[in-house]
């Protein structure tokens, strides 16, 4: 699934012009060439640029994120899509989130680029499935904020999907994966008394 999207991503980045790659994401303040930037570097910066940044960065994760994301993001677009391509097969599994956090990885940054774009999210159903899985596991790490609030309960329209007690979240799955990772591009596309509690994140 992770090599698969990989493959799905490069193909994307090639198909977009400057003016997309410039386009701002929901990351943000990430351009969709940052983005980009940021899924090539979880597979392909070197050790050493990594370690450097975090240094410079005063160890703090997020910020070193944020500038090996740019760092890559200067590569041109299409040295990008082929360096997707060729780790896409890449067997990395990053500790507490492992490879279901490989995955959403791809699938929230997909929808991140694709939405500001206009373009249809062209998600898999399992992949969702394993998504929203993860994300409500305990385990997502850096994904879930943690000001987003407890009680609620998820359930997904076109999924038999659901999780949680508590006022009610309801939307398409992909909805619900941009909700519970903190993006406010979906929210129209909700329903439920638990919404205006997931506004406020």
């Amino acid at each position: 699934m992770i090599a698969d999207e990989r493959r799905r991503m490069a193909d994307l980045v090639d198909s977009l012009d400057a003016g997309q790659l410039d386009t701002p994401s929901l990351c943000g303040a990430w351009s969709v060439k940052e983005v980009v930037g940021h899924l090539v570097a979880a597979v392909a910066a070197p050790t050493s640029t990594t370690l450097l940044l975090l240094v410079r960065s005063g160890f703090r994760i997020h910020r070193a994120n944020a500038l090996l994301a740019g760092r890559m993001a200067e590569r041109p677009a299409g040295e990008l899509a082929a360096l997707l391509r060729e780790h896409a097969e890449n067997p990395f599994k990053p500790p507490i989130v492992g490879y279901p956090g490989q995955l959403t990885d791809l699938q929230v940054h997909g929808q991140d680029i694709r939405r500001p774009l206009g373009l249809p999210h062209d998600l898999r159903p399992d992949r969702l499935r394993v998504s929203l899985d993860f994300l409500v596991g305990g385990r997502a790490v850096g994904f879930v904020p943690k000001h987003l609030p407890k009680g609620l309960r998820f359930e997904t329209t076109d999924l038999d999907w659901s999780w949680g007690r508590g006022p009610l979240v309801r939307g398409s799955a992909e909805a619900v994966m941009l909700a519970l990772t903190g993006r406010s591009a979906a929210l129209t596309e909700l329903s439920g008394d638990g919404v205006p509690a997931v506004s406020r994140v």
